[in-house]
């Protein structure tokens, strides 16, 4: 059974199961408009999902040949997943950011087996294992099917109101998580009335309890060296200014005060930041850093594809220690290594 929350003013919330997933559940947002319901995001692309969200919308009083359109926070699969699905059943309309947007175009156009060619050559330079490697470069010669996320059709403009007749929601870039990432500012008085500037769905951006991955998603063809989690940070401080009574996360519950727990998490990344620099006393690889970082189990109890993640984050912290002066790469090391200065 589908579990509808009502936030009142035009505002409900239904939690989409993530399949094998410790998160849960998906916050889809149903945003009543004078066009149509709109959804915030559609969760992972699943058979249970798809009939969790389809009971969902019943017991909100529409069905999904009602949705009017559906803005994607960011690509990944828990939020993006379904918008296909809903599409087709509706003909509702799919908004993303442009940056990612990109990368959906990217993951449909581009054979599998490039990408697990890319993914091997990056863990290669991190400094991975082969044992890790091999199983990446054993797929090399198979076609396997790619995933075919939707590919969105109207583009998400930082700064710019939705067209969502009869509501006001402004897009706010924050950039990290994703590249793409954003949070969506609903510009109209609390229903409860609560002191602050109306209400955020913030997607993954900011949870309540959880500290965001920040991941690398670039172009194999683009030599561009990003800073993501640089990107985070400052957008972290954009949404702490913005101060809205209410936070509508994408993950776990509702809550108040963004700005107390903007504080919390560049508290936490200063925090890293500065734990990383004590392991880089010694020459590290990302791969070696990654295995020494702390993380929420073991190392040796890190699934496969986690690891990956794990490797990426790190990289994503240490581009930030680089750019800050605080660490470099040791020359002629190959894989290159890193150390504090």
């Amino acid at each position: 059974m589908a579990k509808v929350t009502d936030h009142r003013g035009g505002v409900r919330s239904l939690r989409v199961p993530i399949p094998d997933n410790p998160l849960g559940h998906t916050l889809v947002y149903v945003l009543d408009t004078d066009r149509g319901p709109v959804l915030i995001d559609t969760g992972w692309d699943d058979p249970e999902s798809w009939d969790t969200l389809v009971d969902g919308l019943t017991a909100c009083g529409t069905s999904v040949a009602e949705i009017h359109g559906v803005v994607i926070t960011h690509h990944h699969p828990d939020h993006h997943g379904l918008s296909g699905r809903v599409r087709e059943a509706s003909g509702a309309w799919i908004a993303m950011h442009a940056a990612d947007t990109a990368v959906v175009r990217r993951t449909r156009e581009a054979p599998p087996e490039r990408w697990f060619a890319y993914m091997a050559d990056k863990l290669t330079a991190a400094g991975a294992p082969e044992e890790h490697i091999a199983p990446l470069r054993a797929a090399l010669p198979r076609t396997l099917p790619g995933l075919s996320p939707a590919l969105p059709d109207r583009d998400i403009v930082p700064g710019e109101l939705l067209a969502l007749p009869g509501r006001r929601l402004r897009a706010i870039w924050t950039p990290g998580h994703t590249p793409g990432h954003v949070c969506l500012h609903l510009e109209e008085t609390h229903p409860a009335q609560l002191p602050g500037s109306g209400r955020l769905f913030s997607g993954d951006h900011l949870l309540p309890e959880i500290t965001p991955h920040i991941g690398l998603y670039e172009d194999p063809d683009d030599t561009t060296v990003t800073d993501p989690l640089g990107d985070y940070l400052d957008s972290l401080e954009r949404v702490g200014r913005l101060a809205p009574a209410e936070v509508l996360p994408a993950h776990q519950h509702p809550f108040p005060d963004a700005a107390a727990r903007v504080r919390e998490l560049l508290t936490h990344h200063e925090s890293r930041l500065t734990g990383l620099l004590t392991l880089l006393a010694e020459p590290l690889t990302p791969w070696q850093l990654a295995e020494r970082m702390e993380w929420n189990r073991p190392w040796d109890r890190i699934p496969y594809g986690s690891r990956n993640i794990a490797v990426s984050e790190a990289e994503s912290h240490l581009r930030r220690l680089v750019k800050l002066g605080r660490a470099e790469a040791v020359a002629g090391s190959d894989p290159v290594t890193y150390v504090a200065v």
